[in-house]
């Protein structure tokens, strides 16, 4: 017998038969019985779960436009939000967070400290900032003199002096604050936003992530990525210097020719589209198309900032011809509020960038040498972001826009051990708020007489994106993504809106 032949009466063997049928039989009862239950797993991501006991609200997004304007769970005090992320564990030490026991016991050992090992090895002795702190505005907060220009606007900020992380590291925490996870994959907050609200510019991208000049941040992507929502929901990466690749126009095509393909392109997806009127992927990569075309007019306006008054280039510093790291972040601020201005969601703003090889050269990463280190990057930071400020203020885009200043984690009181800066600490440290929402001036929360680890009123980093959320009208319990048989969240099954710090 050929194995043909062998095979042949394998397949056709009675007593397989009779098996095959009967485990076949057992599946479909099994697949009646679940489908009743609506426990398949189809029918899970269509269900209504609770979560925290409270029903998922899923916005509805249409295929074709994922980025239509979706109303909020309730009314909002924020339209959109800028984020202004200082990569590298800014110290709050130094910049925010008045402590005068580490002027009175500079270079004495840490209490109940002893040999204390952090991130990069033993600690030194308490010290002081290297920069003077006084009184600012009329509200008399004390800030530091390394950022005089922002502390100037003292009056219109709420400071949270009582974050607290969850890593030591950079990449990670980088990703905790972005995202509310350590681990990468997850969608960060501006990819949460414009999930749930859309924009209201359907010319630009919803959400646009402005790296530092020198580079991007250490985890790079994961800070504006989309995670397991969908893709469209991933930031749009360029900054003033460095416009989106790929996007003009080749120079021989006119515009007209141009225009003409792009419309005779609408026609042949509109009618491919009719074929598949079901087919959502289909109809969402068409969408991404023509939202970049569109973008080929959109994006080179917004970032002309040629257009923009000589007095306003000088305010926010974009006109420093001795400082060009500071005229690079300072159009790129201008960039910010030209964005906002034309209704694009959510603007992921950095200052300072990861480079390999160099320690902290053009990041806030200061273990060696801070006060070299910070003399470089304070006045980068500190006049165009003031400025930001004052022109969101003074255009009346303040009233509902959220400024957010935050870092993944703080810095130690102490000095290291044979060197001349901090090392890293993320059991206390500062971020600010400002305009849509938000109590101002006013402080909440503290860390304890040495600014080492938060103590009254702490603030995780789920509660800080819980208020950011709440903000933007939105219920961060209730705002899910039904991923891998989990009602996934961006505050994880944690989170409080901290109550006190809205106005």
């Amino acid at each position: 017998m050929t194995p043909l032949s062998i095979n042949a009466y394998q397949l056709l063997n009675r007593r397989r038969f009779l098996s095959d049928t009967g485990t076949a039989l057992g599946g479909i009862a099994l697949t009646m019985m679940l489908a009743e239950q609506r426990l398949l797993a189809e029918q899970q991501e269509e269900k209504s779960v609770t979560v925290s006991g409270k029903t998922p609200v899923r916005p509805d997004i249409q295929p074709g436009a994922p980025f239509a304007p979706r109303p909020s769970h309730f009314p909002a005090a924020a339209k959109r939000v800028i984020v202004i992320f200082c990569s590298g564990a800014c110290s709050h030490l130094d910049t925010f967070d008045y402590k005068p026991e580490l002027i009175a016991r500079h270079g004495q050992p840490l209490p109940g400290a002893d040999k204390l090992i952090t991130f990069q090895g033993e600690q030194g002795s308490i010290t002081k900032s290297p920069w003077g702190f006084r009184p600012r505005g009329e509200c008399g907060k004390m800030i530091s003199d390394l950022v005089p220009h922002l502390g100037a606007l003292a009056d219109d900020m709420c400071f949270l002096h009582s974050l607290k992380g969850k890593t030591n590291t950079h990449g990670p925490g980088e990703n905790y604050m972005s995202t509310g996870f350590t681990l990468d994959g997850f969608p960060s907050v501006g990819a949460w936003s414009t999930y749930a609200l859309g924009t209201e510019n359907q010319e630009l991208p919803a959400y646009v992530a402005i790296p530092d000049p020198r580079g991007t941040p250490q985890s790079s992507v994961n800070n504006w990525g989309p995670g397991f929502l969908p893709a469209a929901f991933q930031g749009t990466d360029f900054n003033a210097s460095s416009p989106i690749r790929n996007l003009a126009r080749p120079a021989a095509i006119t515009d007209s020719k141009d225009r003409a393909t792009r419309d005779f392109l609408k026609r042949l997806n509109d009618r491919h589209l009719e074929k598949f009127p079901g087919d959502t992927e289909l109809a969402a990569r068409i969408a991404s198309y023509e939202l970049a075309a569109k973008m080929q007019l959109s994006v080179p306006a917004v970032s002309d900032l040629s257009t923009e008054s000589e007095s306003t280039l000088k305010m926010y510093g974009a006109d420093d011809t001795a400082n060009s790291l500071k005229s690079a972040y300072a159009k790129n601020c201008i960039l910010a509020r030209r964005l906002v201005e034309s209704g694009v969601r959510f603007v992921q703003l950095f200052n300072g960038a990861y480079q390999t090889g160099g320690e902290g050269v053009s990041n806030w990463d200061g273990h060696k040498v801070i006060e070299q280190q910070y003399n470089i990057h304070g006045p980068i930071l500190d006049q165009p972001t003031a400025a930001l400020l004052s022109d969101l203020k003074q255009r009346g885009l303040l009233k509902d826009t959220l400024v957010v200043w935050c870092t993944e984690f703080g810095r130690m009181p102490t000095f290291q051990k044979g060197a001349s800066g901090r090392d890293h600490n993320p059991d206390g440290f500062t971020c600010w708020m400002a305009g849509a929402g938000v109590r101002a001036p006013f402080s909440y929360g503290a860390t304890d007489e040495f600014g080492y680890k938060a103590v009254d009123n702490i603030v995780t980093v789920h509660d800080f994106h819980a208020t950011i959320l709440h903000l933007l009208g939105l219920d961060h319990e209730r705002l899910t993504f039904y991923y891998n048989g989990l009602e996934r969240r961006l505050t994880d099954v944690e989170g409080h809106v901290v109550m006190d710090v809205l106005a």
